[in-house]
């Protein structure tokens, strides 16, 4: 490993910049925060460091530099990483050879890489006339068709098939991979919309007439290996960086929507693969921006969906918009009959989940009725206790209060019985917790001197100076590899020395375990002193014991009396 050349690239790189592309990130005081991506977090747990240009999650202990942040992120060894962030700040690396991975998936990627192409083909060739006729009506123009890669499956039962045996694919893989079904073409006279993984490979397609035939309008790609509708999201690849640059992701229902908001200049959006919400696919949501908007379907159905995904999500601590279109219109209808400006408004004075629920509570309310009326602020009362924001609370109150002609003070005595019973039931289903072994008076002496070490060039003479020897391999380990990187590069800093050691994994249990308790980097002579003086009183301990256990085995009466003498100046500090 070069180095020289990593620390030159980790020294022209914002580590800020590189998380903040991924995930995003909330500014607090000199630091960033953000939900961990290695570990299933609600709360913001990972700390990114602009000043330290390290990152550490408190929760998982997951940290490192920007190396180590991209290798873990994207699946890629520290090699790939080199050469991405390279070419990011301009530096040459067309020397570092990247070693081609080879998948037992390459084949089934490659079949589908070939599938778009040849279905795009048809689609503007002359076969395709009528079903670009049908794209054009729908105001999908030729710029989008190629953006999205929307293709077409010809009227034949074979023609995909024999192409893909001439490859030297099997049938029995192509019907298994979702492209052939009892060896024939599965899409025939269809317009052809390919899907996509997290990293912008195709791996599935969903089919649509633009004939009237009598058949299913939608025809999709079954689940496979390389297609797991829970794991995806569409769109996601595409939408990372404008999520990122627009501060918000608006969740949609289906890829149409998504293309139609495409074609108006709206790009921060992704597509369930159906309205049912998995953890995998929250996951991938969170990445993308804290700033989550709703827009499913304005129909029942829709309705419906976006009060289970709204709850999902809200009860894993991220705040989520809602726009509940009207006249039961999905966005793709929305924005051809209402137009850019309209649709942007409903997206810009998108309400809080929680005031959504509210509305719908009201639904199929008889407010004649007195048991049904307290039944509805009842529940009024038990969404509250889930909101954080005071003023909020206030201001249901006093609408709930004035609504009903129900005394304030009891709503309010109501609310707070039921915030009560919550917090009480919260108490009593507390998972028990897991005893975490608590780091010794002498644990935190050894790694708060390495911690300054890694900060400080002068302690590092200091330790030499005062002979200083870890107690343990690994702490002894990790102070040598400081002096040698010190004295080799002529300085010291966190982030170019965890370049230097990633590929140790002994050291790096250690390293991490000082940069996750956070030490300070700055102490006086005196200090570091009481730290020796910890760390020799330990060592000391340590020689104590191994000579009793020595006397204990030595036979020899002379031996055994040179041990106990060792044993005794020991122990008066000699």
């Amino acid at each position: 490993m070069n180095n020289d050349l990593a620390n030159e690239i980790r020294r022209k790189v914002d580590i800020v910049d590189i998380i903040g592309e991924r995930i995003p990130l909330v500014s607090r005081g000199k630091n960033f925060f953000c939900v961990c991506p290695f570990h299933d977090d609600s709360n913001p747990s990972m700390c990114v460091s602009r000043e330290k240009q390290i990152y550490t999650c408190f929760s998982c202990h997951a940290t490192g530099n920007v190396f180590t942040f991209l290798m873990n992120y994207e699946h890629i060894d520290f090699k790939e990483a080199l050469y991405y962030l390279g070419n990011k700040v301009g530096i040459d690396v067309s020397h570092i050879s990247l070693k081609k991975k080879n998948t037992k998936f390459d084949r089934l990627y490659d079949a589908y890489t070939f599938s778009v192409k040849y279905f795009q083909n048809n689609l503007f060739s002359t076969a395709g006339k009528m079903a670009r006729q049908y794209l054009n009506s729908r105001m999908i123009n030729d710029e989008i068709i190629k953006e999205f890669e929307i293709g077409l499956a010809l009227d034949s039962r074979d023609d995909l098939t024999n192409l893909l045996l001439k490859k030297e694919y099997d049938l029995s893989i192509l019907n298994k991979i979702g492209l052939s079904s009892n060896d024939h073409d599965i899409y025939i006279d269809r317009i052809m919309f390919p899907l996509y993984d997290v990293s912008g490979r195709v791996v599935g397609f969903s089919g649509r007439i633009y004939k009237d035939n009598g058949q299913n309008k939608y025809l999709n790609t079954k689940e496979t290996e390389i297609f797991k509708k829970g794991e995806l999201l569409y769109h996601y690849h595409i939408a990372k960086e404008e999520c990122r640059v627009k501060k918000s992701v608006i969740i949609m229902e289906g890829f149409m929507d998504v293309i139609r908001a495409s074609t108006i200049g709206i790009k921060n959006t992704v597509a369930l693969m159906g309205t049912a919400l998995t953890n995998n696919q929250v996951a991938l949501i969170k990445r993308l921006s804290n700033n989550i908007i709703l827009c499913l379907d304005g129909d029942s159905p829709g309705i419906k969906a976006m009060l289970s995904i709204g709850e999902m999500l809200f009860s894993q601590g991220i705040e989520v918009k809602i726009v509940a279109l009207p006249n039961d219109n999905d966005p793709d209808t929305f924005i051809l009959s209402e137009g850019k400006d309209r649709f942007l408004g409903l997206i810009d004075n998108a309400i809080n989940y929680s005031d959504f629920k509210m509305q719908q509570l009201r639904s199929n309310v008889d407010f004649r009725s007195d048991e049904e009326k307290a039944n509805y602020i009842n529940l009024v009362l038990k969404e509250m206790t889930k909101i954080n924001d005071s003023i909020r609370v206030e201001i249901v109150l006093k609408r709930l209060a004035k609504e009903f002609d129900i005394g304030y003070n009891t709503l309010e005595k109501r609310l707070n019985d039921l915030v009560t019973f919550k917090d009480v039931s919260k108490e009593i289903e507390l998972p028990v917790k897991k005893e975490i072994k608590k780091k010794t008076k002498y644990d935190k002496a050894v790694e708060q001197v390495l911690y300054f070490m890694l900060n400080n060039d002068w302690i590092i003479s200091l330790v030499e100076k005062e002979k200083i020897v870890f107690p343990s391999e690994k702490s002894r380990i990790l102070s040598s590899e400081i002096i040698y990187f010190y004295k080799r590069y002529g300085y010291i800093n966190v982030p170019d020395f965890y370049t230097y050691v990633q590929d140790k994994d002994d050291i790096l249990i250690l390293l991490n375990s000082i940069l996750v308790d956070n030490y300070s980097e700055h102490t006086s002579t005196d200090e570091l002193y009481l730290y020796f003086k910890v760390i020799n009183e330990e060592r000391r301990n340590q020689e104590i014991k191994r000579l009793i256990l020595l006397m204990e085995k030595e036979v020899d009466p002379l031996e055994q009396a040179k041990i106990v003498e060792k044993i005794r100046k020991l122990r008066m500090g000699e």
